[in-house]
């Protein structure tokens, strides 16, 4: 197998290249099926998280998995994984919040609160008064520290508002939103240290293959103009870029390379 059909199996990028510059369909779904394992991994651990079915989270998912398709540069150098899973989780987890409680808990423990809840309302008709944690718990024939457990798994179950003020410093309220990091923030992070680890990679090539990657990928030059620059023919220009590429995949994920996974 050559260096260019095993970079296209691994993660798609001249199928990536292709949708960036011609975006049609049969590209975009191809790209879907190459990359649909990220999508069942991360709909997979929210299935255990939450009451919604894994083929409906799995769908959600491919919404996320498309933006992320119809957004991405290829030219820019980072790996498409890191700037899919941002998109995918982020469906996901809008339609998490708009459908469905968050997290799941046992059935005892759900069944426990809703019987709890039914006796506090008789209790409460009965005494003509509140009832006490304990007068319920006993009622149940449960310890009053099993009851305050099953309370709290319930009551924790339900969405948190975002909206929601966690403490104030200062004169301005801080919120739940304020704390959880923006998915397009945290992808934009993730891009910008792999364009560092790029550079870095990029000042350790050769001469010629470097010159090369600059001018085709960075600059966008033809292998026709690029072989004008550098004093050489197309061919040799692809020759160089096949170096230099294998030389950034070296320097880049040595231990990958290193254990021929």
């Amino acid at each position: 197998m050559t260096f260019n059909e095993s970079s296209a199996r691994s993660d798609g990028i001249d199928l990536l290249y292709l949708y960036h510059q011609n975006p049609t369909i049969k590209l975009r779904n191809q790209l879907v099926e190459l990359h649909k394992g990220l999508v069942r991994k991360i709909a997979y651990k929210f299935s255990h998280r939450c009451y919604e079915p894994y083929e409906d989270l799995e769908q959600i998912g491919y919404f996320g998995l498309i933006r992320a398709i119809e957004r991405f540069d290829p030219f820019q150098g980072y790996a498409f994984s890191s700037f899919a899973v941002p998109y995918i989780r982020g469906e996901i987890l809008h339609f998490l919040r708009d459908n469905s409680t968050l997290v799941k808990i046992p059935r005892r423990c759900q069944e426990l609160y809703n019987q709890g809840q039914k006796i506090r309302k008789e209790l409460g008709i009965s005494l003509n008064h509140p009832p006490k944690e304990i007068e319920i718990a006993n009622k149940l024939r449960i310890s009053l520290e099993e009851w305050q457990k099953t309370k709290l798994a319930a009551q924790n179950r339900m969405p948190l508002s975002l909206d929601n003020t966690t403490s104030n410093y200062v004169d301005f309220p801080i919120t739940w939103a304020d704390l959880i990091p923006c998915p397009h923030a945290t992808a934009l992070q993730q891009q910008q240290e792999e364009q560092q680890q790029l550079e870095g990679a990029m000042s350790m090539l050769d001469d010629k293959p470097r010159l090369a990657v600059e001018l085709v990928f960075v600059k966008q030059l033809t292998r026709k103009d690029a072989a004008k620059k550098i004093g050489a023919t197309p061919m040799t220009v692809t020759r160089y870029l096949q170096q230099g590429i294998q030389q950034l995949i070296t320097y880049l994920q040595p231990t990958t390379i290193a254990t021929g996974s």
